[in-house]
């Protein structure tokens, strides 16, 4: 035997059917409620003074982020290193045994390559 489950959303205001759901937040609470199109349009228009008025802090629209890239495993970026002070070393550059090699060292290095 089939059975069919009907979810149907119902107005939290008035009980009629309800075309979405309306998420808002007020003092750090998020609240989620289902309207009618037209308790939406009201919603809205209640806030509108106020929402016109303040700051955005967040919400939906993010800022875009470059994806990080993976990780060189620590093994390899010591045996980099060694192999930079080294070859500086080789072209009279003055490096240090320990600590960041200078971005330049490390720029001709590259270059060298």
């Amino acid at each position: 035997m089939a059975q069919k489950v009907t979810v149907a959303l119902v107005d939290d205001i008035d009980g009629t059917p309800a075309e979405a759901s309306v998420e808002f937040s007020l003092d750090g609470v998020n609240y989620t409620i289902d309207l009618s199109q037209d308790n939406a349009t009201e919603l809205r228009d209640a806030l509108t003074p106020f929402v016109s008025h303040a700051r955005r802090t967040g919400g939906r629209k993010r800022a875009t982020i470059k994806p990080a890239k993976a990780a060189a495993p620590q093994t390899t970026d010591k045996e980099r290193n060694l192999a930079i002070r080294t070859w500086a070393r080789e072209q009279g550059f003055q490096v240090s045994d320990r600590g960041r090699i200078p971005a330049e060292i490390v720029e001709a290095y590259d270059n060298a390559r």
